[in-house]
């Protein structure tokens, strides 16, 4: 019989190493390879592509009883978390990098202000294939079950037709029962954004202070976004990229005159 080897899966998120989505998706990716996790000693949750640069880093063992991986945190980002992992944890490139399961929604805008993702794009960035997989569900308790053999089977997928260099999938599950959802479907990024305000306050010191608030507006009426997709209990896969460039906009920029 010929002996594979197993595929090397590093797995990371922004929730921190102890959250719930993390060790949903740490079980699914031990059976399907052998796994190194290094992840925020801390919840990093909106820290978008942030690097650390002006502090020092920090690299922990956490130990898990009953484990045969190895597990780490970081001081750092997520983003950070990934550059430790290839650079001083790893002593080869890994095969897939996953991040999350992100507790809340990543889909539309929100993947630009993700941890999640940015750990999913760092690892793009540095040529390894990754995955960015996000729950509707805020709760720390939420449930990861209903969508688990999904999960599996987006993995097993991209580890047997691997991806297209510089693309990284930005997977959104909806808060669904196992019953519920319908399958997958994969999408564009909804045209959906953020209204924002700032409730105003003052400290007791007579010192003001603000708290972001404000509501999510989708005016994108397409039946082919991740926004639809999960409003009917379908998990999104759009895939996304790191080259911001808008390559249509290319040639009329071309027309203008910069005095060439």
């Amino acid at each position: 019989m010929e002996n594979k080897k197993k595929p090397l899966i590093l797995v990371t998120n922004d929730d921190g190493i102890t959250a719930k989505g993390i060790r949903t998706l740490i079980s699914i990716a031990r059976e399907l390879g052998d796994v190194v996790v290094v992840a925020p000693d801390k919840p990093q949750s909106a820290m978008g592509h942030a690097i650390t640069i002006n502090d020092t880093l920090y690299i922990k063992e956490f130990l898990q009883h009953d484990y045969d991986h190895k597990e780490y945190t970081t001081s750092g980002t997520p983003v950070d978390c990934v550059k430790m992992a290839s650079h001083e944890i790893l002593h080869r490139k890994p095969d897939l990098c996953l991040s999350g399961i992100n507790h809340g929604s990543n889909s539309a805008i929100n993947v630009i202000y993700s941890g999640t993702m940015s750990a999913a794009m760092e690892a793009g960035i540095e040529g390894i294939p990754a995955i960015g997989f996000s729950l509707c569900d805020y709760s720390h308790d939420a449930d990861f079950s209903p969508a688990r053999n999904h999960v599996k089977q987006i993995i097993e997928q991209v580890l047997k037709n691997g991806m297209a260099k510089g693309v990284i999938f930005n997977v959104n599950i909806p808060k669904a029962t196992k019953e519920e959802i319908k399958g997958v479907k994969i999408c564009r990024q909804a045209n959906a954004y953020w209204v924002e305000e700032f409730d105003k306050r003052t400290n007791p010191y007579g010192k003001d202070y603000y708290w972001l608030t404000g509501k999510f507006v989708n005016d994108d009426k397409g039946e082919d976004t991740d926004e639809w997709a999960l409003a009917h209990n379908y998990i999104s896969i759009v895939p996304t990229q790191y080259d911001l460039t808008a390559h249509h906009y290319i040639g009329e920029l071309n027309t203008w005159d910069f005095g060439n």
